[in-house]
């Protein structure tokens, strides 16, 4: 029993020997069929030059793609482009590229405590490696260079630019001075600046104040710039009239500003006696704390006019709708999209985006104001007559015009 125990076993040892050996065997085989990754084709046609139209410390390179890019059993991963600071010195990594791509721009910092520093009027040279999956199989391209970086004056992308704002300053210079002459520049009519002229007239029989907001932005806000202009031309005709105004403010500068436009109004319209201090004052810079106090002042004088005129945010439809509630003409204005709905619904007339900006033109008459004006209405004329030759050329292919605009398709 005990022998053919011990001779068991033994066989046992005997197979599972002759097992490992022969996997070995077939491993072996195995490895020397897999064929090893041979180096790819370098990349050809190598160019480094300076970065047209930019303001120096770039260089953009250029190369014709590996012949094994996509295909074959060195198959391109990537390109890795490396720099020399000599011709034959040591060489940097500074970038790379993935497989399919000919074009790198070595963009560097015009810091010279950056890493990425490159100096202008400094010779580089440059070489492009393509990498196979397994990165120790690369083929190199030739070294080319030296090469240098520098900034240009002109950006010549930037021509038909150039050429619309010499049309539009000539535009502008053409209005302007046909303006100076006396002669007639037809500007649109606004509804709710015509409406001005007759609230201010119905505030003076009916004997009540007009309420004039300036809402709530700064004297650096292109609206309060606007609103200020059309002040202007209210307080001069409610001095004309003899009429009481009433001008809360929520800002400081805005404040004082607004006391200066008001008293030069009075004094041009030869009723320097008329501006009282207490016509324009200030309140708080809290917003709802503002909208409040002005809301009260509202119920309390039931003025005839509101005008509304600057900046608005969330306050908007407070205000239109206490006054629409008092029985007031409300003339509104303002440059935030947001709040125009609530203008237009809780007012008689809204003055809608561009349209505050032009009330200064409108209202004065001022040559310079309205030759600009004029201008900018031409310019968006131009505009809109080449989007739409353009949408037309991109339809019907016009190469002509796809390469003036670097139309893409």
């Amino acid at each position: 029993m005990t022998r053919r125990l011990l001779s068991g076993v033994l066989m046992g040892l005997v197979v599972c020997l002759a097992c490992n050996a022969s996997a070995q065997s077939d491993s072996s085989q195995m490895a020397t069929q897999v064929p090893a990754v041979s180096p790819p084709a370098p990349v050809t046609n190598l160019t480094a030059k300076d970065t047209e139209n930019d303001h120096g410390h770039s260089i953009t390179l250029r190369w014709t793609k590996s012949l094994d890019d996509g295909a074959g059993t060195g198959a391109v991963l990537k390109y890795d482009i490396y720099r020399h600071t000599t011709d034959g010195g040591p060489d940097s990594l500074v970038g790379f590229v993935a497989s399919g791509e000919s074009k790198w721009e070595h963009q560097g910092s015009r810091e010279k405590e950056a890493n990425d520093y490159i100096p202008d009027y400094t010779n580089f040279w440059y070489r492009v490696d393509a990498v196979t999956v397994d990165s120790s199989v690369r083929s190199a391209a030739t070294v080319v260079g030296p090469v240098q970086s520098s900034g240009q004056w002109y950006n010549t992308g930037r021509t038909v630019v150039l050429i619309f704002v010499l049309g539009f300053g000539f535009a502008t210079l053409f209005f302007v001075t046909h303006a100076k002459k006396g002669k007639d520049l037809y500007v649109r009519p606004l509804a709710g600046l015509e409406a001005v002229d007759d609230a201010i007239g119905r505030a003076t029989e009916m004997g009540k104040p007009i309420l004039y907001v300036l809402g709530l932005g700064t004297a650096a806000d292109i609206a309060t710039i606007a609103s200020f202009s059309i002040l202007g031309r209210v307080a001069k005709r409610v001095a004309e009239n003899k009429t009481d105004l009433i001008v809360p403010c929520t800002d400081p500068v805005v404040f004082a500003v607004a006391q200066e436009v008001v008293r030069s109004s009075f004094l041009d319209a030869g009723r320097p006696d008329g501006y009282k201090e207490d016509m324009v004052y200030f309140l708080t810079q809290n917003q709802f704390a503002y909208v409040g106090a002005v809301n009260g002042t509202m119920l309390r004088e039931r003025p005839a006019t509101n005008i509304y005129m600057g900046k608005f945010f969330a306050e908007s439809l407070l205000l239109a709708e206490t006054g629409a509630s008092a029985g007031s003409i409300q003339i509104a204005g303002t440059d935030e999209v947001a709040q125009i709905p609530f203008f237009v619904v809780a007012c008689d007339y809204t003055l809608i985006g561009e349209e505050l900006y032009a009330a200064s033109a409108y209202l004065s008459r001022e040559p310079l104001l309205l030759g600009s004006l004029k201008a900018q209405d031409l310019a968006k004329a131009a505009v809109l007559i080449i989007v739409a030759i353009g949408a037309v050329a991109i339809n019907l292919d016009w190469p002509v015009f796809k390469e003036l605009f670097k139309v893409v398709n």
